[in-house]
């Protein structure tokens, strides 16, 4: 693991070490430190024989790199009354109506996403309609995608994955997050196009990117907007 030169100075008495979980594994060659993008929770993964005291010793030489991570993650965004969320990649505020008998629990219109019902329901009912809408929406393209290689994906799913924004079993099975309804469609259709490659071609050489490349609509502008963006669409919610 290398620092680069513009990491800011960090005292090393500073670093909280109890904030740093360490996670043994018997297959562990070295010493790794990873923080989650989404929370800021820091662990380290080290080798049975490796004693505490070098494990904090090796924690405070990164201290640099470790307040870098933490500093690169967004504030969260709770799903409630008020609340700017992106929704196809255009900002939408979320709006408690209340109770609206007749009305679904969940209206997207005029750059809004009303919410009724009792006021403690509001993240409940907006996280189900956003994957409703992802799932519905993947489905769609995944399907439109797959009959252009003559494949019927074995299932089309949607979850709150903290890796990876899809994946394709052996057995045809597309999984995709369900947070990807949050990004511009360019993005949705690129995840849609890789997923399905995949049922053709179930590896990343050359084949595959090119069936890639040929089922999106443009892959460029979809991986580039994942790598500048992605981390983003984890802090709703």
């Amino acid at each position: 693991m290398t620092t680069p030169y513009s990491y800011h100075r960090v005292d090393e008495a500073d670093v909280d070490l109890s904030s740093v979980t360490v996670r043994r594994h018997p297959t562990a060659r070295r010493l790794t430190l990873r923080v989650d993008q989404v929370t800021g929770d820091a662990w380290v993964s080290a080798p049975p024989q490796v004693s505490e005291r070098d494990i904090v010793h090796f924690v405070r030489r990164y201290a640099n790199w470790l307040a870098d991570r933490r500093a690169r993650v967004p504030d969260r965004v709770p799903l409630a009354d008020g609340a700017v969320v992106p929704l196809m990649g255009l900002p939408h505020q979320v709006r408690h109506v209340g109770a609206q008998p007749g009305s679904p629990p969940v209206e997207w219109a005029d750059g809004e996403l009303r919410v009724s019902g009792a006021a403690e329901f509001v993240a409940r009912r907006l996280t189900d309609f956003l994957k409703a809408e992802a799932r519905r929406r993947l489905s769609e393209l995944s399907m439109e995608k797959a009959a252009r290689i003559g494949r019927v994906p074995a299932r089309v799913s949607v979850r709150d994955t903290r890796t990876r924004w899809g994946s394709c079993s052996h057995t045809g099975r597309l999984t995709y997050c369900w947070r990807l309804i949050l990004a511009p469609e360019v993005v949705q259709d690129y995840v849609a196009a890789h997923e399905v490659a995949h049922l053709a071609e179930m590896h990343h050489g050359p084949a595959f990117w090119q069936l890639c490349d040929a089922l999106a609509d443009d892959m460029t502008t979809g991986q580039d907007w994942l790598k500048l963006h992605g981390a983003s669409l984890r802090r709703y919610g």
